[in-house]
Formats: structure tokens, C-alpha cells, sequence
């Protein structure tokens, strides 16, 4: 079985939602605020598979946030070797949903919300 972790990078949090392959129905999971505490639940939560929203410029251009480059440069360091793969998957808009979500009174942050669409996004898609 799979166990994916969808990743909602930003500067000052990380929004995290958890889906396996068996039942292929992305939640929200919980916000951290590092990318070393977001290793940390990789590993305690037996994750196997990354997806991670890559900010796009509106028309569709890769971003070149270097924060962002950076971020994806450690944790592919980070992770090389350990058999656990990661897919960066178009994240624009992904927060304005996340809002949307939450003005139905949703019980998540918007963060871990964005994540869940994120990573719901990308198992729809296969």
C-alpha cells in the first residue's frame, strides 16, 4: 500500500494532507513549520510518496521562487536513496479552494486544506 503526503509549501507554513492507495481520498492532516519537521512526519507516518504543489506564475510559467528551489533541492537530498518518490503537481488556485472550503466551516486550517486539494488533485489524475 501507498501512503501519499500532499505538500502545501509556503514561507511560514507547511500544510500537510495525508491519502493511501487503497482507499484514494486525500485529508487534511496538519500544518508544520519547517521542512526538517516535515521529514520527521515522513518518517513517523511511514510515508512513501510526496506530492508537492509547485507554485506556477497564472499563465503557467515555472516560478523562480529560489525559497522554493531550495526547499525541493533539500528535501530531494534529503530523501535520495530511501525509495520514496515525489511529484511536484500545479498548485495555482489551490489556496483560493482551500478558502472556499473553509467558508463552509470546514474544522482545518487553510494550509492543510490547500494540501488536501493538492494531493486529491494528483490522485484523481492516475
Amino acid at each position: 500500500m501507498i501512503k501519499y503526503l500532499g505538500v502545501d509549501w509556503g514561507e511560514k507554513r507547511i500544510g500537510l494532507a495525508l491519502a493511501n492507495s487503497e482507499n484514494r481520498i486525500s485529508t487534511p492532516f496538519k500544518t508544520v513549520f519547517s521542512p526538517s519537521a516535515l521529514l520527521e512526519l515522513v518518517e513517523e507516518e511511514g510515508i512513501n510518496f510526496l506530492v508537492i504543489g509547485n507554485p506556477r506564475k497564472m499563465s503557467g510559467q515555472e516560478s523562480d521562487n529560489k525559497n522554493f528551489l531550495r526547499f525541493i533541492n533539500f528535501i530531494e537530498k534529503e530523501l535520495s536513496g530511501k525509495g520514496i518518490q515525489i511529484a511536484l503537481i500545479d498548485e495555482r488556485l489551490s489556496s483560493l479552494q482551500a478558502d472556499s472550503i473553509m467558508n463552509k466551516k470546514m474544522n482545518s486550517n487553510r494550509d492543510s486544506l490547500a494540501a488536501m486539494i493538492i494531493l486529491q488533485s494528483y490522485l484523481d489524475k492516475r
